[in-house]
């Protein structure tokens, strides 16, 4: 790919002067215009040492307004990155819609660098670009504009950048042992980014190779790019938003004569001398379980979903009742707040991730993807079909770094709801529990019925199962819960 880039080309000092005030103006103005748009862009700088990459960060930072921008260079991962999944501290340090993010030592560096030194094979490497099109690509279709910048120089010229970086005293600390030993490697490294680009290289987050010998170039380059993305872009958002709302409106489904939820037998019920006797049985091998976890470093993740009043809280509060205060945090997901809204519906959840030892409880989670944001028609039919694919790309990391993820969905009747709501009603303390969306969503019974079984025929996979549990009976639903977290973590720990 590296011939397509214009090698040699360069633009004289006053042609480069003439350029910059418009190209400026138009770039804050753009500015301006995203500030209130549904996007956010991102903007990957890669390439070789010495092509240029920071210098023209650095000038964008000078052009437009440092308000609107967010620029981040990764370092390798700090001991509390590397207790998280690989992506967790980059999806942190996504900018929120209306802001450019500029990314210097991105999500391409390490395996680049793995590569060329054979720290992994081909087939690894692979498959972390095919984790980073993923990434990129859920971003995409969330409508994120993203943009990549190889910054290319031939090993002729890249020396000659070196040695004039070197001989300058303001510059000879940027050229480090690493980059002339980087620069013997020039082929290694030509051949691995040649492959790199090949296969990261998408419709919805291309490559634009970049000559770096020029400094006027390729800034103009950059600038010119982004300007032209930037605006093509917001263009398109405003037409494909139009169509949005338009669609934008509550689901009507059939009612399926049989669902997963159906099929439950929930006339299951313990006696409430064996649940005494089984609750303390469990609590006691879930305290000395989290302990070993904590002690070997092992994550655990639980989510709960389920109808309205089917004893999540009750049965969160028995997991709690049996674990160090220290050890794990309650994240209750109500609405999105306005600083959620502004980022990917997955980033609220990557942020609260564990860290190594540590338990985290998601009353409601990702899952309000595909249950009450399709049910009231809060996410169109495109966003609700692909995040199916994409929950299972979260879990997946999850899984693979490590953590032992537990999924319920806590299931009652429809007849039992009712007599809980009535119950609420009733007693002081607890009708607070119980509010008008509760009501509401009584009469879309079925709607989310057929919702949760196609939930749980797309996302219940080998490696993030969900646990169905008959909550009919309080007892058997609580000890159903805690068998099944001592369970997958008894096995996790056995296996670490």
């Amino acid at each position: 790919m590296f011939e397509t880039a214009e090698l040699g080309r360069k633009i004289s000092r006053q042609e480069f002067k003439a350029q910059v005030p418009q190209l400026r103006t138009e770039l804050l103005e753009l500015q301006q215009q995203l500030r209130t748009a549904d996007f956010s862009v991102i903007v990957v700088f890669a390439g070789v040492d010495g092509a240029g990459k920071s210098e023209t960060v650095d000038v964008l930072n000078e052009w437009m307004d440092p308000r609107g921008l967010l620029t981040r260079a990764f370092d390798p991962p700090s001991p509390e990155e590397q207790e998280r999944p690989e992506f967790w501290r980059y999806w942190l340090a996504l900018p929120p819609k209306g802001r450019i993010g500029m990314y210097l030592s991105s999500w391409y560096s390490q395996p680049l660098m793995d590569l060329v030194y054979g720290e992994i094979d081909q087939a690894s490497f692979d498959q972390s670009l095919n984790r980073i099109t993923t990434f990129e690509k859920e971003l995409a279709d969330d409508g994120t504009l993203i943009l990549k910048f190889w910054m290319h120089l031939g090993k002729k010229a890249q020396k000659k950048r070196l040695d004039a970086l070197e001989k300058d005293p303001l510059t000879r600390w940027r050229v480090t042992k690493s980059e002339k030993q980087h620069w013997k490697m020039y082929e290694a490294f030509e051949a691995v980014a040649d492959r790199l680009l090949h296969k990261t290289n998408m419709g919805e987050a291309p490559w634009y190779i970049v000559e770096g010998a020029d400094h006027n170039y390729r800034t103009l380059s950059v600038a010119t790019l982004l300007r032209d993305a930037i605006h093509r872009h917001l263009e398109r958002r405003a037409a494909v938003g139009e169509k949005v709302s338009a669609k934008k409106t509550a689901r009507v489904e059939t009612k399926q004569p049989h669902t997963v939820l159906s099929r439950l037998d929930m006339t299951q019920k313990v006696p409430r001398a064996e649940y005494e006797l089984f609750l303390e049985k469990y609590q006691g091998k879930l305290h000395r379980l989290t302990r070993e976890a904590k002690a070997r470093q092992l994550s655990t993740i639980l989510v709960f979903e389920g109808v309205d009043a089917a004893g999540k809280g009750g049965a969160i509060h028995r997991l709690t009742a049996a674990m160090d205060a220290r050890l794990y945090q309650v994240i209750p997901i109500a609405a999105p707040t306005d600083e959620e809204r502004a980022q990917h519906y997955l980033w609220r959840f990557w942020r609260h991730l564990p860290r190594a030892g540590r338990v985290t409880i998601f009353d409601r989670s990702w899952y309000g993807r595909v249950l009450v944001e399709r049910v009231e028609g809060f996410a169109d039919d495109a966003a609700w079909r692909r995040a199916y694919a994409e929950i299972n790309d979260f879990e997946e990391q999850l899984v693979e770094h490590g953590t032992v993820l537990v999924k319920y969905w806590e299931h009652i009747t429809e007849e039992e709801q009712l007599r809980r709501f009535e119950s609420r009603q009733q007693t002081p303390y607890k009708s607070y529990k119980l509010t008008p969306e509760d009501w509401r969503n009584r009469d879309k019974w079925d709607v989310y019925e057929q919702a949760v079984n196609d939930m749980v025929a797309y996302t219940s996979t080998n490696f993030a199962p969900w646990t169905l549990v008959e909550g009919n009976d309080k007892y058997f639903a609580r000890l159903k819960v805690l068998r099944m977290l001592c369970e997958r973590l008894g096995a996790a720990l056995s296996r670490h």
